[in-house]
């Protein structure tokens, strides 16, 4: 649609109704963090699969569809869940993605016309950036294909990429894409850390979280940028490190949502869990595994790396490096999530500020106009 297609049909459809307006810059990472989120919201499972040794290889789904210091570390009580809720209506039996939590924290208004009315179209940057993190996930990981038939061998074969996708941190030094599940402040949060790992010379054996984002511009992100950033990898961080140090809840787990421990697993699962050198027959026999693999392993590093890539040539314009704050996670988090658990009304956030005429915000709904610019 063109520039002026858009702007009448935005006139016809919003009359009178108020108007918000945010930047070119402050739009590119509403535009990723929405579609990420949106993306997250799709209910084809997304199992992964690494190698052992040096590469590691990924498991796609063929066929199944699913409907901080030392001591700071808390494994929130799973909270009840009011059935008018954001959880119920659009999560339910479904974690919350941490890409929910930063697109939340971007603009909850924006979130919530997401929600109910679908995502925005990918522009040509935002595509750019994917192909890019496909690019550096396959340097390291290597991808077959498995048939799924549940949800339990969905969960299964996360799991045993978590297993395995570690043993490669410890052997080569680094892994991405690892998954990670836990609870963040009553809810159950899911993600993959884009990248960790651990020094040439093996010490300290703590892991280092990185995130690279990519940039049409070649030009420093702006500081609500940065922010969003730090509270993706301080999620990943607190998921790791609830791991790490034993937390995971198994009977909530199959509870919340609705798994059978004892259900058997299909004979394409078994040879693929067989084949980075596991038995499990069961359901309950790779997670058993998977929390004996946390047991071995190290809290991650308190300093976390945030990369920033130009897109035409994948030249580093910025590594930004930060501390991981517990207290302003913890603040963050219980303000976001109480957005999810339908306890207030959203607000408007980063958005607020806005200054060209990107989006067209209404008290119904929200037009996104075409737009291919990106930074």
């Amino acid at each position: 649609m063109s520039s002026a297609a858009s702007a009448a049909r935005t006139a016809s459809e919003v009359g009178e109704l108020p108007v918000e307006i945010v930047s070119e810059e402050e739009m590119a990472l509403i535009e990723a963090a929405l579609s990420a989120a949106a993306a997250a919201t799709a209910t084809t499972a997304r199992p992964l699969l690494s190698s052992a040794v040096r590469r590691a290889a990924q498991i796609s789904c063929a066929a199944y569809s699913s409907a901080g210091s030392s001591g700071d570390i808390e494994d929130s009580p799973p909270m009840p869940t009011p059935r008018s809720s954001r959880l119920a209506r659009f999560r339910e039996r479904r974690p919350l993605y941490v890409t929910d939590i930063t697109a939340t924290e971007w603009c909850e208004k924006q979130m919530e016309f997401v929600l109910e009315y679908g995502k925005p179209e990918r522009t040509k940057a935002m595509k750019a950036g994917s192909d890019r993190h496909t690019q550096l996930e396959q340097e390291v990981i290597e991808r077959v294909n498995v048939t799924v038939r549940s949800a339990e061998e969905v969960w299964a074969l996360k799991f045993m990429n978590f297993i395995v996708g570690t043993n490669q941190l410890m052997f080569d030094g680094i892994t991405r894409e690892l998954p990670v599940i836990g609870i963040v402040e009553g809810s159950w949060v899911s993600g993959y850390i884009d990248e960790l790992r651990v020094p040439v010379d093996g010490f300290p054996l703590s892991p280092i979280l990185v995130d690279t984002k990519t940039r049409y511009r070649q030009k420093i992100p702006l500081e609500e940028q940065k922010r969003n950033g730090r509270l993706q990898l301080m999620c990943y961080k607190y998921l790791w490190d609830n791991l790490i140090a034993e937390k995971f809840p198994d009977d909530n787990f199959f509870s919340y949502f609705d798994l059978d421990p004892n259900y058997l697993l299909s004979d394409d699962i078994n040879r693929f869990i067989g084949s980075v050198g596991f038995n499990a027959k069961t359901f309950k026999d790779v997670l058993k595994y998977f929390k004996v693999t946390c047991h071995t392993l190290s809290r991650s590093q308190e300093q976390l790396l945030l990369r920033y890539e130009f897109q035409e040539d994948h030249s580093l314009i910025e590594e930004y490096q930060f501390s991981y704050d517990a207290t302003w996670f913890k603040d963050q988090t219980r303000e976001l999530l109480s957005f999810w658990r339908g306890e207030r009304e959203p607000k408007f956030g980063t958005c607020e500020s806005a200054r060209a005429n990107n989006v067209v915000i209404t008290g119904k709904k929200a037009m996104l106009i075409a737009d291919n610019s990106y930074s």
